[in-house]
């Protein structure tokens, strides 16, 4: 049975007839408590029953949403943010340092070259393998031109580890930043799993609730208040609290007040603003 539409009438209700399944279900002492409208082991409508299982539904998605929103969760996004911030700033600091380490290295490599040729040149004039003056001369100029060529690289090798000093040691901070940002994610892994665990353990009683009070359901009931609670976020049945609809708040002239009162039991009313099916 597919229940009316919103706004087919001037009439706040929309009345429908009862389901085909009785007036009424055993309800275990569990699900009455839950009801809250009878003691264990007392006798529910299938319309206080829909009610039960809309209240169920509405923990589900409670538990679900704080599931979502846990503050675990966004300390633990928190820790995730600052992390890749630490590691994108390492890894720019690590670029600069393996290029001036680069540098370096090929600087170091031309000065040994430029130190061997002057061993070399320093060994042949002390063998005496410069016959002449003018050969001995033109060594030792040589020799002044390589060690002022070594004098100018090995500058550039202090400027290069001038420059590496704070980066090394902001590397060294970050290194030590990460460590600490790990060891508190890891905790923070830890008690996100540990507040799941126990919004789950909840979802899981409320959903084993729901499946038993569902089963209590007529077929055709429980078809409509599936369709209803898709297309109305999730509220498919309302209960009508001191005259108005507890899902659009709309209240109901007394007369119509009075038509839900003096109905024969099982008879199925929607709201005509918002369409949900209501429970006196």
């Amino acid at each position: 049975m597919d229940g009316p539409q919103p706004g087919d009438g001037g009439s706040a209700l929309i009345s429908g007839p009862a389901p085909d399944a009785g007036d009424s279900v055993q309800a275990s002492g569990a699900e009455a408590g839950a009801v809250g409208a009878a003691d264990a082991g007392a006798e529910l409508s299938p319309l206080a029953l829909l009610l039960a299982v809309q209240a169920r539904d509405l923990a589900a998605e409670q538990l679900a949403y704080r599931r979502r929103e846990l503050p675990e969760r966004s300390e633990l996004a928190a820790l995730d943010r600052t992390g890749a911030g630490l590691r994108a700033r390492l890894d720019e600091l690590q670029s600069q340092r393996d290029e001036l380490g680069a540098g370096q290295e090929r600087l170091d490599h031309q000065v040994d070259l430029l130190s061997s040729r002057m061993a070399a040149i320093e060994a042949r004039l002390n063998s005496g393998a410069a016959a002449s003056f003018r050969d001995q001369e033109a060594m030792a100029n040589e020799t002044a031109s390589l060690g002022r060529q070594r004098r100018a690289l090995e500058d550039q090798e202090l400027e290069i580890m001038e420059v590496l000093e704070p980066i090394d040691a902001e590397l060294s901070a970050l290194g030590a930043q990460l460590a600490s940002d790990d060891e508190a994610r890891a905790v923070a892994v830890s008690a996100l799993a540990a507040a799941e665990a126990v919004l789950d353990d909840e979802l899981a009683a409320v959903t084993a609730e729901r499946k038993s009070l569902a089963g209590g359901l007529p077929p055709d009931l429980a078809a409509i208040y599936e369709r209803l609670r898709a297309k109305l976020g999730g509220v498919g049945a309302a209960h009508l609290v001191d005259g108005a609809c507890s899902g659009c708040h709309l209240r109901l002239p007394a007369r119509e007040r009075d038509l839900i009162q003096h109905a024969p039991e099982g008879t199925v009313f929607y709201c005509e603003q918002c369409g949900r099916i209501l429970v006196p």
